[in-house]
């Protein structure tokens, strides 16, 4: 993504291929805020400011099972390293839909652990009931009921899915050792007291 226009134009192809906010959230890897002023301002030019948000375009990674390969092992090894769960270990990698899957596949390998697969409240495809919507876990999958996991993602932004994940896995008799992703846009330690390691960590100083 090259500039603000590039992420416009590409915000609205993706709602009209049918996508809500929250999957083109994923998509572009900016927060749900961020989408909504994207979509407001692609039809009308406008001088206002945008919120403050940071895109990030992970896809030469992505793209690559060779690299992501490699990305995984640096996240492994960095939680390994940080966290010395080398005595207690990881029964389970809970992987969040859509883009931390691949990612999450890889470093359970790594780990010797099993698959879990959490889908966000942000990607479901509901009418407005006026309830709370949940994410899920995938039957697929493996179960996190009194497993040790840790969660897996591309990117944080605002850390909300990530607070909706350890909430779910908590209420579903889960423990949570870490939380490990690419990138940190947030700058945190810690979310819902569950500790953050992030290969990249964004830091605004102004």
């Amino acid at each position: 993504m090259k500039n603000i226009d590039t992420l416009m134009k590409k915000a609205a192809e993706l709602k009209a291929e049918g996508l809500v906010e929250g999957q083109i959230s994923e998509e572009l890897n900016v927060s749900s805020e961020t989408v909504t002023w994207l979509l407001t301002h692609a039809e009308k030019a406008s001088t206002s400011p945008g919120p403050k948000d940071i895109s990030v375009d992970w896809s030469m990674i992505g793209k690559s099972a060779f690299r992501l390969s490699h990305v995984s092992q640096a996240v492994s090894d960095i939680l390994y390293e940080t966290l010395d769960i080398h005595e207690c270990g990881v029964d389970v990698v809970v992987g969040i839909a859509l883009s931390g899957l691949p990612l999450a596949s890889m470093v359970a390998n790594d780990m010797a652990a099993e698959l879990a697969v959490y889908t966000p409240s942000k990607q479901m495809l509901v009418q407005d009931t006026g309830k709370k919507v949940r994410g899920n876990l995938s039957a697929n999958f493996s179960d996190v009921k009194e497993k040790e996991c840790i969660i897996i993602d591309d990117v944080i932004t605002t850390g909300r899915t990530i607070e909706e994940t350890v909430e779910y896995l908590y209420d579903h008799g889960a423990e949570i050792s870490a939380i490990g992703v690419l990138i940190d846009k947030k700058g945190i330690d810690e979310i819902a007291g569950v500790p953050v390691v992030s290969l990249l960590k964004v830091i605004r100083v102004n």
